[in-house]
């Protein structure tokens, strides 16, 4: 850690989302003498994830297990059979990652997903915490902005279509009870010194985290810093023409609250010529840049090039995030 970051005390740091955008940011604070926690979304229906989570009742466990890859201490040899996936040809496992099929085992042995994934924490030497946002698979909602409606996370981010609100619900909602997080996500969000929000897709990997009613209530309640990480390409039918402040609007109504303080943007451009369309399908264009536009939401905007060309795409460069995080953390006009 260089001079410049350095803290009187340890801060806390809850990592909400999902996807492949938060073991980016995870890595990235890593390097710091933080206390890390990432709360993770369970909506993932596609994959093996989903295919897990059909057979056996269980949160899908893909975004769980890149999670604990990243924040593992094990060697890296360890880890590489960790994330090893079958290949197609392997019939009955085609596909599964060994790691997700190690979360679905240690669910079973446990009886309870929570306490699997903690065991399993313990015995992967992460440092830090991971929780899954539920102890339940939940299913996501989906409303567009031409009325129809659709469930199923699989199926909204296929639709391609403009959303205009999301929610969640149990996939056993037989009872009509709402979904709820553990006490451990709640309190953690309740003591953190920052919370950061993203990157990923902002309908389907950040947001359904938020719709958990007591995670919405406890992210109103906290005195932690909330801080959102923009994205830098927009997603084709979830954000099409999204500036920045159009993310941060997104989150606050579907919170019911301005409950961010800080929007990390970033501010490289990214080259015509350089991104591979057919390879990354799912993107549509960088994201509108608008740091005025975000204060008028009351958000203090964090600016930085934050661009990492690679792969014929554009990704967030997790080291210059981490740094922008724990500037923040240690800021005290945020």
């Amino acid at each position: 850690m260089t001079e410049a970051f350095k803290v009187t005390t340890r801060p806390k740091i809850v990592v909400i989302g999902g996807g492949s955008g938060q073991p980016v940011i995870l890595r990235g604070l890593k390097q710091y003498d933080t206390d890390l926690t990432a709360v993770i979304t369970v909506a993932d229906d596609g994959g093996s994830s989903g295919t897990l989570r059909d057979y056996l009742n269980m949160v899908p466990p893909g975004d769980i297990r890149n999670v604990m890859a990243v924040l593992s201490s094990l060697p890296q040899e360890i880890i590489d059979i960790f994330q090893y996936r079958f290949r197609k040809e392997d019939e009955m496992l085609a596909n599964h990652a060994l790691g997700n099929l190690i979360i679905a085992a240690m669910a079973e042995k446990e009886r309870d997903i929570f306490t699997g994934v903690q065991t399993l924490a313990k015995v992967m030497d992460v440092q830090g915490h991971v929780y899954p946002v539920a102890d339940e698979p939940l299913v996501l909602h989906a409303t567009f902005s031409d009325g129809t409606t659709l469930s199923g996370e699989a199926e909204i981010t296929a639709a391609h279509k403009r959303i205009d609100s999301i929610w969640v619900t149990p996939q056993d909602d037989s009872t009509n009870e709402v979904a709820q997080a553990p006490s451990e996500v709640i309190n953690a969000i309740l003591n953190a010194d920052v919370i950061v929000l993203g990157p990923g897709s902002l309908f389907t990997s950040v947001l359904p985290n938020l719709m958990v009613p007591n995670v919405a209530e406890a992210l109103k309640a906290t005195r932690a810093k909330v801080v959102y990480i923009a994205n830098i390409m927009t997603q084709k039918g979830e954000t099409d023409d999204f500036s920045d402040a159009d993310h941060l609007r997104a989150i606050n109504r579907h919170v019911g609250d301005n409950v961010v303080d800080a929007v990390i943007m970033n501010t490289g451009v990214v080259p015509e010529d350089y991104i591979d369309w057919k390879k990354w399908n799912e993107v549509s264009h960088q994201v509108t840049f608008d740091p005025e536009e975000v204060r008028q939401e009351g958000a203090v905007p964090v600016l930085g090039d934050l661009l990492e060309l690679r792969d014929d795409g554009a990704f967030h460069n997790g080291d210059i995030v981490a740094q922008l995080i724990m500037q923040i953390a240690n800021s005290p006009e945020i």
